[in-house]
């Protein structure tokens, strides 16, 4: 294709302003809201090229999850609902970077390494968080896409899980599902209602709980699904748009802060449950009689979740291949469970959604979560066959057709596309109310190691390398053997410590038998990030 060709995407009310470089990671772009206007616009004319490359329907999705206020971002969904491709990723990063005087050589080189052929039409579907910036942001993606003759559609203000699952049924001719907001919510409440049967009560179980909804997009979406739920379970719901976004609520701060909620008023083993601001994450969590506070995490779910599905599969008696997913950041006393007492098959690997969820579909059933809330089950298409024609067997017995119908109906109930808060609450109460138990008794299932997370703020994130899905450092040399030496003086001490896939900080890890240690231990390893990795501001001190 001639340069020529291309002028016309040349659009000055999208130059390229800021002079920093900015980076597609795990979670796409994310930043500072007044910076992405022409990262917008040009991940409009990717999603485009995109599209044209896999001739199908391909996701951009605006937003910055937990992140403050002030930060927006973007994402390109691929379309299996999947994250985009890695080698894309690159080409993102790229194209954002660029200089508005090489805009059309990059594109041109894009379209010549990657085969698109133009003459193939190419829709996006978009959808955007509650942000002030949004639909600014949006404008300007719209305005990429046009540019080049890209089919819209505007699905306005979605959770990111409901976006991806738009994308998959758009591409799937509704084979997943109607593609719709109404068919997401019809879908996932079937499934609930007819595993219930209308009861709210079983055993210890009450079919009440609190949600804090991070005063983001997930506030809407649950009043929504209030009313496709019907009676079947009472959500009260906090946090729920008024106040500032992520601001002291939410998942992430519920998890890193292990605290709750600022706004939320708690009763002693009244469960409640914190979504971050996209509502991809989810966290359980309440307060016993002495008002300690106790964190049902993502490790927690995935617990619950793959102890049901083994029970399932035995009382059905189908075999296949369960797995479970982790990354690092799991608690040892979680890995120590699966692979001990309910003796699943676990694989730790890199910190992100995409690296959890590829290795997922090596196995039949795979269930995968992050520590922070974010994860799901995927089914292999044959094993979702094999389910379907098992239940029309006429000999089955009663246990084992109850066992099957549920298999089918949870498949229903899960949004197998990414992690979906509003899902996976759905399946977390689904399961209580299955077993008849409160909070307390999901929380015996087994002992967490006490835990904690720092963050380290330092002038080039990129100094720190790992390996070993990010549980040991490459670089800097050195680093790694001091802190080997630091968490040897400690019962079942670990840590690790992982640059941000955004800012110049560096996360670390740590977890230890005894609660009175974890902040030395913590504390000790933030000091080697800062003294090898070039800390800024304050160094981590034991107080």
């Amino acid at each position: 294709m001639e340069s020529s060709q291309l002028e016309h995407i040349l659009n000055t009310n999208y130059s390229k302003k800021y002079k920093g470089s900015i980076q597609y990671g795990t979670a796409g772009f994310r930043t500072k809201a007044d910076v992405l206007e022409h990262v917008l616009y040009r991940m409009g004319l990717l999603a485009v090229l995109r599209s044209k490359v896999k001739n199908a329907a391909i996701g951009l999705m605006i937003t910055a999850s937990h992140n403050i206020g002030s930060d927006n971002g973007v994402k390109l969904v691929d379309p299996a609902g999947e994250m985009l491709e890695a080698t894309w990723e690159l080409i993102a990063t790229n194209l954002a970077n660029v200089e508005d005087s090489n805009l059309i050589f990059t594109i041109k080189q894009i379209i010549e390494e990657q085969n698109v052929d133009m003459s193939t039409e190419a829709t996006v579907i978009i959808g955007r968080d509650t942000r002030e910036s949004s639909p600014t942001l949006l404008n300007a993606a719209i305005a990429g896409i046009q540019a080049l003759h890209g089919i819209v559609k505007d699905f306005g203000i979605v959770t990111t899980p409901q976006l991806h699952y738009l994308v998959v049924c758009t591409n799937t001719n509704g084979g997943y599902g109607e593609p719709t907001l109404n068919g997401y919510y019809t879908k996932l409440s079937k499934a609930f209602k007819c595993i219930r049967k209308n009861k709210i009560n079983n055993g210890l179980y009450v079919g009440v709980l609190s949600l804090d909804a991070a005063n983001g997009v997930g506030a809407i979406a649950t009043k929504e699904f209030n009313d496709y739920l019907a009676e079947t379970i009472t959500i009260n719901m906090y946090n729920d748009g008024l106040g500032e976004l992520n601001h002291m609520c939410g998942a992430d701060y519920v998890k890193v802060q292990q605290m709750p909620p600022a706004t939320v008023p708690l009763k002693p083993k009244v469960r409640c449950v914190s979504i971050d601001g996209d509502a991809d994450r989810i966290i359980y969590f309440y307060l016993d009689e002495n008002d300690k506070f106790h964190l049902l995490d993502g490790d927690r779910i995935a617990t619950l979740v793959a102890a049901y599905f083994k029970e399932l599969l035995r009382e059905s008696r189908l075999s296949f291949q369960l797995g479970l997913i982790q990354t690092a950041y799991a608690n040892g006393g979680s890995t120590n469970y699966i692979s001990n007492v309910l003796q699943i098959p676990v694989v730790c690997t890199s910190t992100g959604v995409k690296h959890l969820h590829s290795k997922a579909l090596e196995f039949d059933i795979g269930i995968y979560f992050e520590a922070n809330g974010h994860g799901t089950v995927l089914f292999k298409e044959t094993v979702i066959q094999t389910i379907k024609n098992t239940i029309k067997d006429p000999e089955l017995s009663m246990i084992e057709k109850t066992a099957v119908s549920k298999l089918l109906n949870i498949i229903d109930m899960i949004n197998q596309t990414v992690g979906d808060a509003l899902s996976d609450m759905l399946l977390v109460e689904t399961i209580l109310h299955e077993k008849g138990w409160d909070i307390t008794n999901w929380e015996k299932m087994y002992k967490d190691l006490p835990n904690k997370q720092l963050k380290v703020q330092v002038s080039d994130k990129n100094v720190i390398t790992t390996t070993n899905a990010g549980r040991q450092c490459v670089t800097p040399k050195g680093l790694q053997e001091e802190i080997d030496k630091v968490v040897s003086k400690y019962e079942k001490g670990r840590s690790f410590v992982r640059p941000s896939g955004t800012e110049d900080i560096v996360r670390v890890y740590a977890e230890c038998e005894n609660s009175s240690d974890l902040n030395e231990l913590i504390v000790n390893v933030a000091s080697l990030v800062y003294k090898y990795a070039g800390g800024v501001g304050f160094e981590p001190k034991l107080s």
